[in-house]
């Protein structure tokens, strides 16, 4: 009985996690920063949080290289890389990025 409950709650959990943005977000490849106030940028954080330090901020239409990504306090972050310059890495909220 134990196990069989335990076994539901880990397959209600993944797929929860494993909606289809989040599955998107979490594929490898180009996506762009969307979504963001016409006055305000995306934070590139050092870390998956809002505890971490903000590396630069990037306005919409920025592409990026998502290399993977991973759940934080209700938030999905994505550890990213610039397309264009890949030596700048962060993270950012999975929730301002599409596919390009």
């Amino acid at each position: 009985m134990r196990k069989t409950l335990l076994g539901a709650l880990v397959a209600v959990t993944l797929a929860t996690l494993l909606t289809p943005a989040s599955v998107a977000a979490a594929s490898l490849g180009r996506f762009e920063v969307f979504g963001v106030e016409e006055d305000d940028m995306l934070k590139m954080r050092a870390g998956p949080g809002i505890g971490y330090i903000v590396i630069l901020g990037l306005p919409n239409g920025t592409v990026l290289r998502v290399h993977s990504c991973q759940p934080n306090g209700g938030t999905r972050w994505c550890n990213v890389s610039l397309y264009g310059a890949r030596g700048i890495k962060g993270y950012v909220s999975w929730a301002y990025l599409r596919k390009k």
